[in-house]
């Protein structure tokens, strides 16, 4: 399965619908994940730029995306950035595919 990192924030009017009635908010984010087919590895609240990151695997990721749209048409958060990532071992084989072709390649003088 693929793994994505996504980040985002809350807006003022999902914050304060979390102050009137506090939510797990990791748990329904799971749920929306689970609904389109992937898996919910992390969930952080976080500092700095961003209110939120979340890990997760899928293997569709235009069902992911389509659960990212759905977050983010509920005016409930905002700022949404998705980047796959990728463990050691799919990085140590993508540098032994470029070590494989490097010489296939010739670059513009």
């Amino acid at each position: 399965m693929a793994r994505y990192i996504v980040t985002g924030s809350y807006t003022a009017a999902a914050m304060k619908g979390m102050i009137a009635h506090p939510s797990d908010r990791a748990a329904a984010t799971a749920a929306l994940i689970a609904a389109a087919g992937g898996k919910m590895e992390s969930y952080h609240l976080t500092t700095g730029d961003n209110d939120f990151t979340m890990t997760v695997q899928t293997d569709n990721l235009t069902n992911m995306l389509a659960a990212m749209m759905v977050a983010g048409a509920s005016g409930a958060v905002t700022g949404l950035k998705t980047v796959q990532a990728f463990t050691t071992e799919e990085f140590l084989a993508a540098q032994k595919a470029a070590s494989a072709v490097a010489g296939k390649y010739q670059a513009p003088v």
